[in-house]
């Protein structure tokens, strides 16, 4: 999503969707604790975009944490067997699958529920592949595939079933393991060239994901589709690279910045980055833009395969936090684990809406990032 924003005042990089992940990119796979205390601004969007009273805020929050730690350790734990994990509506239930109905007490041992299902986690994984790597025609008439942990199936939607069941039939994939449905939902970038107080890339305007280092370089992470005509960037940077389509994700050197572990949250207070722990499904998210600001959702599922008019991206997250153009880049962060940049979507913040984001672990890792956190 084309968004760009992000001020220098100081010569500091504000965060208006300023985020960083981890400390170390070798260090994105330790788990890290969620912050003891989250800024009003933060519980106050939750209270507003989820329908939360501030108590039932903070036991949500509390429980995401606890879910989080126990699926690092059961994902472990379960190995082949594992099938995925997920919070039930009101967060209040951390459901774990698991194709093994010895691994049931594994899973109770934990604290969670076991549902024991047909298809592990590589398994559905799998089949996404297989979706990812079908003819170009078949996938342009498809609208996103992604993994549904709940129903332990892949799920293909389309402008029509026909359409889907076309992807699937040419695809080779598994058909008991897939289904579909017609959605009205038509992502796309959401790219907006009209100029406004952000980073810029010529006359186009994004948000900034997380601050990062490599080296003694500060920078940061945005969306790949932010990258057009030229590699500058103002305020002063430079693309060092850049994916889009199959990834959507890319990383500025901004020499002469202050890269500061902050997302800018509600009504333009600082929320402190203190990890890159991804969230389970069902965990709550808020996601910082140039346009719309702090916005606030679930996450729906991960690893899910989108069709934007300009080609396929894989592995992205799909969150029920709305977004807008210029919004493209900008930071999604559950607590205060930063979770990814923002891709695109369908919909926008007035009636609601689909989004969808980069995890911010592959980019730390695929070039090399450190994540700056507080």
């Amino acid at each position: 999503m084309l968004s760009k924003r992000c001020a220098l005042v100081g010569g500091v990089i504000l965060a208006a969707c300023l985020a960083t992940p981890l400390s170390t990119a070798a260090a994105d796979s330790a788990p890290q604790s969620a912050s003891p205390s989250l800024p009003p601004p933060v519980v106050d969007a939750l209270e507003r975009d989820l329908g939360l009273s501030e108590q039932q805020v903070n036991a949500r929050l509390a429980n995401e944490e606890r879910a989080a730690s126990t699926q690092a350790t059961l994902t472990s734990q379960l190995g082949a067997s594992y099938g995925g994990a997920w919070l039930n509506d009101d967060a209040s239930k951390f459901l774990v699958a698991t194709t093994d109905p010895n691994a049931t007490s594994t899973i109770k041992a934990q604290g969670a529920e076991p549902v024991v299902v047909a298809r592990s986690l590589a398994q559905l994984d799998a089949v996404v592949q297989q979706l990812d790597q079908a003819p170009k025609q078949a996938q342009a008439g498809a609208a996103l595939w992604f993994v549904d942990v709940k129903t332990n199936s892949v799920a293909i939607q389309a402008p029509t079933v026909e359409a889907a069941e076309a992807l699937a039939k040419a695809a080779g994939v598994d058909r008991s393991a897939v289904s579909v449905s017609a959605t009205a939902e038509r992502p796309v970038p959401l790219i907006n060239i009209i100029g406004g107080s952000a980073f810029y890339i010529g006359s186009s305007r994004c948000s900034v994901g997380f601050s990062v280092t490599k080296g003694s370089t500060p920078g940061f992470v945005t969306a790949g589709h932010c990258r057009v005509a030229t590699n500058t960037t103002n305020p002063t940077g430079t693309f060092q690279g850049a994916s889009f389509p199959g990834n959507d994700y890319a990383w500025v050197a901004a020499p002469g910045n202050t890269a500061q572990p902050w997302v800018r949250g509600s009504g333009g207070a600082n929320v402190i980055v203190r990890g890159s722990t991804q969230a389970a499904v069902g965990s709550s998210i808020c996601r910082s833009g140039s346009t719309t600001g702090w916005r606030c959702g679930t996450i729906q599922q991960h690893n899910a395969t989108v069709t934007y008019p300009q080609g396929t991206v894989t592995g992205l997250t799909r969150t029920s936090a709305c977004a807008e153009p210029g919004d493209s880049g900008g930071s999604f962060i559950s607590g205060s684990q930063a979770q990814g940049v923002t891709s695109g979507g369908s919909g926008n913040c007035s009636v609601g809406g689909t989004t969808y984001h980069q995890p911010v672990n592959e980019i730390l890792s695929v070039y090399g990032l450190t994540l700056r956190t507080g």
